[in-house]
Parts: structure tokens; C-alpha cells; sequence
């Protein structure tokens, strides 16, 4: 697949996808003005498209964008702030680092509770909770009975939830 072929198929499915994957990221950033979704997407985006190996087709282009914005969420929360919006933060009398820092952790955690999920329930939970997919649409797109996808997700819940709580549900 030639680089320009692979960048029309990025370009297609980015047209399409839009708004799932500005709200996947948005899902995740919600403690910061500073963090706009929509910024974090298009920066994942010119990232890929500014790659040396892009002529290499991506097998599932789906699953290799929401890892990198996964990503790209995660390297946000790692990366130092700057010293002057925490200090207006500490300033504000509303604002509760302790709530900010729990609210980071279990937002890593749950990605990494996610990520350990086998393939076929993680699959059907990012598309159902994350990307805003019906069961309907997936059954037909992956010719899967609705019954057996209501299961998967039902399945990954229940884990998330045993992993999240230690074991206390």
C-alpha cells in the first residue's frame, strides 16, 4: 500500500470517526480547560501522518488510534505542569488537589484494568461505553449474535469491577 493510498484511508476513517474519537479523549480529560480533547486528537493525528513509515499499512487503523490517544491522555497526566496554573489552582479555594490526584489514579488504573481485559471484551466495551456504538451496529459489522456481545461486555464489567474493588464487589 503506497504512503498516499494509506494516508486517504487514514483521512476516511478520521472523517467518519470524528466525534468517537474527540470523545474517547474527552471521556478521560476532565479535570483541565487546558486539555481540549479535540487538541489532544488532532496532535495524535499530525503525529501519524508525520511518521517516516507510514507507507506501512496499519492492520487495524481503529484499535492503533485509541491506543495512541490512550496514550497521549496518559503522557498528558505524566507530564509536569507548569508552576503558575498550579499555583492558581492551590489558590482556589474549590479546588481539591486530593480529589484531582484520586480522580488521575483511578483514571490509570481503569485504563490498565481495561488493557488486561481479554481482546473480545475489551473490544466490545471500548465501542459500546467509549465510542458511543450500538450492539445493534456491532452485531452487524463483526456478524456477532447481540446476545453474545451483551455477554462480552457484561463479562468485562464484571472484571473491571473485581480489579478496581480487590476482589469486593
Amino acid at each position: 500500500m503506497s504512503a498516499e493510498t494509506q494516508k486517504r484511508r487514514i483521512a476516511g476513517f478520521i472523517a467518519t470517526e470524528w466525534s468517537r474519537l474527540v470523545g474517547y479523549v474527552r471521556a478521560w480529560i476532565t479535570d483541565a480547560a487546558d486539555r481540549d480533547a479535540e487538541d489532544v486528537v488532532q496532535d495524535v493525528l499530525e503525529s501519524m501522518f508525520e511518521k517516516a513509515d507510514i507507507s506501512e499499512p496499519i492492520a487495524d487503523l481503529s484499535a492503533y488510534l485509541y491506543r495512541s490517544l490512550r496514550n497521549r491522555v496518559i503522557d498528558l497526566y505524566r507530564k509536569p505542569r507548569r508552576e503558575a496554573e498550579l499555583s492558581e489552582e492551590v489558590a482556589d479555594p474549590r479546588f481539591d488537589i486530593a480529589a484531582a490526584l484520586d480522580r488521575e489514579e483511578a483514571n490509570e488504573a481503569m485504563f490498565d484494568a481495561i488493557e488486561d481485559l481479554p481482546e473480545a471484551q475489551r473490544e466490545v466495551l471500548v465501542a459500546t461505553e467509549l465510542e458511543g456504538r450500538s450492539f445493534k451496529e456491532l452485531a452487524d459489522e463483526w456478524n456477532i449474535p447481540i446476545g453474545t456481545l451483551l455477554a462480552r461486555k457484561h463479562r468485562a464489567i464484571r472484571a473491571l469491577r473485581e480489579t478496581l474493588t480487590g476482589g469486593v464487589v
